[in-house]
């Protein structure tokens, strides 16, 4: 699980560039981590979307002629 941080910055600027140096400083295996968690949130079976109905391919054979 992700580890929540609150921080206080007096500029939007000043708080990118530390968001930026966060994930510099984190470790390739840590990013990965990160990037799996956020893609299991985005996935999750209980969510509204997942509730619509499945997409369904066919592919027909139209006559030549």
């Amino acid at each position: 699980m992700m580890k929540r941080v609150f921080a206080k910055f007096r500029t939007f600027r000043e708080a990118d560039e530390a968001t930026r140096d966060y994930y510099r400083r984190l470790s390739p295996e840590q990013r990965l981590e990160i990037l799996f968690q956020l893609r299991a949130m985005a996935h999750k079976e209980s969510d509204a979307a997942s509730g619509r109905l499945a997409r369904v391919y066919r592919i027909a054979q139209l006559p030549r002629g």
